[in-house]
């Protein structure tokens, strides 16, 4: 603390205790106080001039200072700003330099131009008066030239072209015949290999199924039972079921009898419940035969599903699935149907591979070629269309769509898949041990397609080839014109669709030639 504020303080003090010290003591030494009070007031204020004086000048210089930093801080800016100013200023003078020197340039350039322009002008006219002069000499030629020939540059002109189309056209047609030829031979030649190629990776199976099932027993007793008083049982499972139970001297056997292989199954679970519970009653028989059609409708499913997904097919409708599940249980000429589908699907993948196409569309195609043939109603359709409309319905492809409908030749083929499926099919049913068929029956259906053929009038000869699928009929040239082969073929395929009962189709195909043979000696 300053002394100046000491000696206030000190005043200050003195003087507040003389106030309260009593009259005596302020009496001796208040003037005293008073006297030291006024000095060192004195002394205060002389103390404070000086300090003021000294912070007036300290200020005064920092002031100073402070103004000289900031003028050469300002002389500073004001030179920078010079020197960008003065580069700024070269920067512009040296474009605009630059500008007036492209400005020449480009006066220059169109002084040029239009030298150049005037010289174009000059050629071209020049070039215009020679073609002008050669056009003349040109006619003078030509009118020449057709003095001499007698004919006109037309006339001329369309009889070298007359000769030209003529001698491409001869060209074209023998380049055409060769590349026919080629395409025969090698065509054949590439079937034939593909066609083997696939048969052979294809590991076929003989599924042959018959229109009965044998239930085994474990003794005679137990038909008894099943036959019922009065064979009210018996009766009550041929109703439930719609398969024929034949009970005869068979031992331990009854056999059920039905062209429909689902319901014998369902006859046979049935059965298999029935005598493992004890219980045949009527009211019981329906239950476990209603029991066991649904157990056989989720069976059915899953076999669907199955297939579908060992062959890669995904993406199947499920009435479509339900369908492929429904082929186990149908055979054509002895040959399971869905293992039927399984082997055409295999050998259009396999083939389809061989050609460079999609396998995967193909072994759709070759599996669904047959839904047709398990509908859940009867139509009139044949099983090939009736399956397009199917797979139409249910959202197929429609290469698939047209595969399956034309398969059979009942539908006009409108993709490369169709084909292919066609082949694939009958190469499934025509293989040995496919389908099962009596040798008399097949022996005697076809005598009876070649003697039906042989029946009409002008015809030569008839022969059944490709096991009974195609009929060729050779008609006599003098007696059957063209148009009249047409109405044949038609007659004859009729009369067997008519007349006669075959699986599948047959194809009636009718050669008629005429031949001309002479002998050079």
């Amino acid at each position: 603390m300053e002394p100046t504020i000491i000696y206030i303080i000190t005043g200050a003090v003195a003087l507040v205790a003389g106030i309260f010290g009593g009259k005596t003591f302020f009496a001796k030494n208040a003037g005293k106080h008073v006297q030291e009070a006024e000095l060192a007031a004195q002394k205060l204020l002389a103390e404070a001039k000086l300090n003021a004086d000294t912070y007036k000048k300290e200020r005064e210089i920092e002031a100073k200072e402070r103004f000289a930093q900031l003028k050469i801080d300002a002389e500073k800016d004001v030179m920078q700003r010079t020197q960008k100013i003065s580069e700024s200023e070269n920067r512009i003078k040296q474009k605009e330099q630059s500008l007036n020197q492209k400005e020449a340039n480009a006066e220059k350039q169109l002084k040029d131009n239009d030298v150049i322009k005037d010289n174009l002008n000059k050629q071209i006219e020049i070039v215009n008066t020679k073609r002008t002069e050669l056009e003349k000499h040109q006619e003078e030629h030509i009118r020449k030239l057709e003095k001499v020939a007698g004919l006109s540059a037309e006339d001329a002109k369309a009889q070298l072209i007359e000769g030209m189309k003529q001698e491409a056209h001869s060209q074209a047609l023998v380049l055409q015949q060769e590349i026919i030829e080629n395409a025969k031979t090698n065509a054949n030649k590439e079937a034939r290999k593909i066609v083997i190629q696939t048969i052979q990776r294809t590991a076929a199976e003989q599924a042959i199924e018959n229109s009965i099932t044998v239930f085994n027993l474990e003794s005679d007793e137990i038909k008894g039972s099943i036959i019922g008083r009065e064979g009210r049982n018996i009766r009550a499972i041929e109703a439930a079921t719609g398969v024929d139970l034949i009970v005869d001297d068979t031992p331990e056997a009854i056999v059920l009898s039905s062209f429909d292989p689902l319901r014998r199954e369902i006859a046979r679970l049935s059965l298999q419940r029935l005598v493992a519970d004890g219980r045949i009653h009527p009211a019981r028989i329906e239950e476990v035969v209603e029991k066991t059609r649904r157990q056989l409708d989720d069976q059915v499913m899953e076999i669907g599903e199955r297939t579908a997904i060992e062959l890669g097919v995904h993406g199947l409708h499920k009435e479509l699935i339900r369908m492929i599940g429904r082929m186990r249980f149908r055979s054509s000429y002895g040959q399971n149907l869905l293992m039927h589908s399984r082997e055409t699907a295999n050998l259009c993948g396999i083939m389809a591979a061989e050609l460079g196409m999609n396998p995967k569309l193909a072994k759709r195609a070759g599996l669904l070629h047959d839904i047709g043939k398990v509908p859940d109603e009867e139509t009139e359709l044949s099983h090939a269309l009736l399956g397009a409309k199917l797979a139409e319905k249910y959202g197929e492809n429609p290469a698939v769509v047209n595969a399956i409908g034309a398969h059979h030749d009942e539908m006009e083929m409108q993709f490369v898949i169709s084909p292919i499926i066609q082949a694939c099919d009958a190469i499934s049913g025509a293989r040995p041990g496919a389908r099962r068929e009596i040798m008399q029956q097949y022996i005697q259906r076809i005598k009876d397609l070649e003697t039906l053929a042989a029946s009409y009038q002008g015809v030569e000869k008839a022969y059944a080839i490709q096991a009974g699928r195609e009929l060729r009929v050779i008609v006599e040239s003098d007696k059957v014109t063209d148009a009249q082969s047409d109405t044949l073929s038609f007659d004859i395929a009729q009369k067997i669709q008519t007349e006669m009962t075959f699986p599948g189709q047959i194809k009636v195909t009718v050669i008629r030639e005429k031949r001309a043979v002479n002998i050079a000696r």
